[in-house]
């Protein structure tokens, strides 16, 4: 694993950490990112900061972790891109990012002509989660080149590295994910509402929640967004409406039936609607209480998340 040389592009909320936990295990780890001084806290940890993607034509490796497929296109085969350097090629490239099958396969395309490999490996879970190490990743794309850098995977996603298949049936499984990520909320929040009407605390049902057979990391991790109404953005409604989109296209292409997901769509497109591209998605709740004509409050009160060890 210290052997291969690894260039890291993107080191927002997500890429900073991922990569963090890479100069942590050892490797030899060198980053660019579009705002370079949101890179360089990472050279207190060993890593070498450059200005431009072509400057990591060197490595051995290249993880992006980028905002979406037009970024992923220019940090790769645009006019700075990695692959407009052409005195050296990476063997293979990872690409971490939430894009579009079209923006995969255009890099993907690119890439082989110059002869590299190319692993699609979207993941699961927000910067809060890579810290807690509890990321997962789903990987598809040549498995003997899964094989390889499986290694490195894991340190960024202890909890999991998964592969999948050939080119990009990883992203399809992100895209399923997100869906029912967007129909847990969507769900979650009407019952919580549900009860808050009646008369039960958001945090006295959420306990009771998580603590039953329904809990999941998910309802655990999502309590104190619930409960406090801190809707500081994992996972923002701009992004869910992009990824139900895309995950009811593929049901129409492929003749399945999803009328909840088709809903809970709608009601996503109407917190956008209304201006809400910036926040949580879990404003999901706001709106739903809005609806119901219940005024919700922040309860302030500490609550565990599942993922942060409880403060002693």
């Amino acid at each position: 694993m210290g052997k291969l040389s690894i260039g890291w592009i993107g080191a927002g909320r997500m890429g900073y950490p991922m990569a963090y936990l890479l100069l942590q295990a050892g490797c030899d780890v060198t980053v660019w990112n579009r705002t370079r001084s949101k890179a360089e806290p990472l050279m207190e940890y060993g890593a070498k900061v450059v200005d431009s993607p072509a400057e990591l034509a060197g490595c051995d490796v290249i993880f992006t972790m980028v905002g979406g497929p037009d970024d992923l296109i220019q940090v790769i085969s645009g006019p700075q891109g990695v692959l407009s350097n052409t005195e050296s090629t990476p063997r293979i490239f990872i690409d971490c990012t939430s894009v579009n099958d079209e923006a995969s396969d255009a890099v993907r395309k690119a890439t082989a002509a110059r002869g590299a490999a190319f692993l699609a490996a979207p993941v699961s879970g927000n910067g809060k989660v890579v810290k807690a190490r509890r990321l997962t990743i789903v990987a598809s794309g040549p498995k003997d080149v899964f094989d390889e850098v499986e290694p490195l995977l894991k340190v960024i996603a202890p909890n999991g590295a998964v592969h999948v298949g050939d080119a990009d049936m990883a992203r399809t499984m992100k895209i399923c994910h997100n869906v029912f990520l967007g129909v847990v909320t969507q769900s979650l929040a009407e019952i919580c509402v549900l009860a808050e009407k009646y008369g039960v605390k958001r945090s006295d049902f959420m306990e009771f929640m998580n603590q039953s057979v329904m809990g999941s990391t998910f309802s655990k991790y999502k309590t104190p967004s619930f409960v406090n109404l801190d809707l500081t953005p994992t996972f923002t409604p701009l992004l869910l409406k992009k990824d139900m989109d895309l995950g009811l296209s593929l049901a129409r292409e492929l003749g399945v039936p999803m009328p909840v997901a088709a809903v809970t769509r709608e009601m996503v497109q109407s917190a956008v609607g209304r201006g809400h591209t910036d926040c949580d998605f879990a404003i999901l709740l706001h709106l739903e209480a809005e609806n119901a004509g219940l005024k919700l409050e922040p309860e302030n009160i500490e609550v565990s998340d599942g993922l942060t060890p409880p403060a002693r």
